[in-house]
Parts: structure tokens; sequence; C-alpha cells
């Protein structure tokens, strides 16, 4: 089968190489695209997201990279969003400033309803940890639901190309604070997934959590798939690359299980817009 990634991170933001790396690597694995997804810029100090003056340096930078290698493969400019309501900035606004061809909206950062305070849940553990204790007094459930209640907001309100990795909330979790299986939160799961199946919203299929051993499961794990199959959701496949080495981490055993599901199609884009690639 021949593969692709939408979601690729480089030094402009928390990955490892330049992006013309990223792309002779695709073309030695037959890739039929690749995409670049740097972290958009947000208005507060991190480690991990393009910094706003090297915003435009890095869609130039892709741009030009589209021109040299366009006789070899499709080369796409994209921005990973972070959606923190009423912080952070409009969709719309990133892809027409900067002509993107697509973008992966995503939740890292949680915001209490009531203190408006963030809780990181993508860094190290002991600040998933502390977040919980601090931020949401102990309380896991209202954590994840305000996670997937955020992830709604996002799908409604900013309708990005691809969800990117849906459940990630459960990463740090390791069913220490919570069980999946709980009725509470296959409601959440649930409620969110019947407002994504009513957009024409890609749900990723991120194979990084289990190649970084973080957990055992894809995000989104199986019983989610088997809901996104029943719901029509489309589906895409990304390894969420920080290296090069990265880019088809996870992939053959991810078809094997999504054809077990039932899928038969990833979606992918093209020249000509998005598209359907046969599994196989």
């Amino acid at each position: 089968m021949q593969y692709f990634n939408f979601h690729t991170h480089t030094t402009y933001c928390d990955g490892s190489e330049t992006p013309n790396l990223y792309i002779e690597k695709a073309i030695e694995l037959g890739f039929s695209a690749i995409g670049f997804s740097g972290h958009a810029p947000v208005p507060f100090i991190n480690e991990w997201s393009i910094k706003p003056e090297k915003l435009n340096d890095y869609c130039e930078e892709i741009k030009k990279w589209k021109g040299v290698y366009n006789s070899k493969i499709p080369v796409y400019l994209g921005l990973e969003i972070d959606f923190i309501p009423e912080i952070t900035t409009k969709f719309e606004v990133f892809k027409q400033e900067q002509q993107l061809d697509y973008h992966i909206g995503s939740v890292h950062l949680v915001k209490h309803p009531e203190s408006k305070k963030l809780w990181f849940i993508d860094g190290p553990e002991q600040g998933y940890i502390n977040g919980l204790e601090n931020i949401f007094n102990n309380n896991p459930q209202k954590a994840v639901e305000a996670y997937y209640n955020q992830i709604s907001e996002m799908v409604a309100r900013e309708r990005p190309d691809i969800i990117g990795h849906f459940d990630k909330v459960k990463m740090h979790n390791k069913n220490h604070f919570f069980s999946e299986e709980e009725s509470w939160y296959k409601k959440i799961v649930k409620d969110t997934l019947k407002i994504i199946s009513n957009t024409d919203c890609i749900m990723e299929v991120n194979t990084r959590g289990i190649y970084k051993k973080k957990t055992n499961k894809l995000f989104p794990d199986i019983s989610i798939l088997e809901q996104c199959y029943m719901l029509k959701i489309p589906i895409t496949l990304s390894s969420d690359s920080h290296k090069p080495s990265e880019l088809m981490n996870y992939f053959d055993e991810t078809i094997d299980i999504l054809k077990s599901v039932g899928f038969k199609y990833l979606h992918t884009l093209t020249l000509k817009g998005w598209g359907k690639v046969e599994i196989i």
C-alpha cells in the first residue's frame, strides 16, 4: 500500500530535522504525499510551537520545497492548530493569511470551565497529574469531560480538516485516574463523535502513542474507531512524526486493525482536494 503522512513536525516547532530531510525520507519510502503541520503559534510562551516571528519563514520554506520536489512528490503546507476557547487564533485566519493547504485541529491544553486555568495533557506525566490535582481538584471525570467538550466546540466552531489524536487525554492515564469503560466516559465520547459525524471533518488515526510507548492503544482506540465506522466518519492515517525515521511507524499494523474494523478507505489530500485511497 502506498502511504502518506500529513502530521509532521520539523525544527520550526518541536521536530528534530529540517523539512527537506522529511521529504527525502518520504520519497525513499515511496509515499504518495507528505504534509507539514507545525504547531501554530499560541499567545503565550512555550517550547513546542512555532514562534510568531518564524511563522512566515516556515510557510515560505514549505512553499519553496513544493516547487523543488513537485516532480517527485506532492508537498502540502499545513498547521496543527491548538484550540483553546477565547485564547487561540481562529483557524480560518491562519488558513487565509498563510494560504494553507489544510489544518489539523488539536486540544493539548484543556481550559477549566470556571477558573479558566489550563491543564496541559501532553507534557511530562507529572504535569498531567498536577493538573488533575490542582486545576480539577482530583476530579478526573470533570477534567476529561472538559477535554471532550473542548473538542466538540472546536469541531463546531472551527471545522478543522483533520481532528488530531482524538482521545489523547488518555495518554498519561493508564487506568490510574479513570476507566475508559465507565459509563460517563463512553457517553461523552459518543456525544462528541455524534457532533463530528454531522461535519466533514476527518478523524486522524495517530500511531505516535504506540511507537513512543506512551500507550498501548492507537489514538483513537479500536472501540472508538468502531463507532467512527458505524457513523461513517472519514479517517486518515498519520504517525505524528517528529523525526524522518518516524514517518511510517506502526502503519502496517494499523492498516490491519483498520481492516478488521471494516474500513475500506483512507482520506488523503491530492492536488484536486481531499480524496480517498483504498486500503489494501
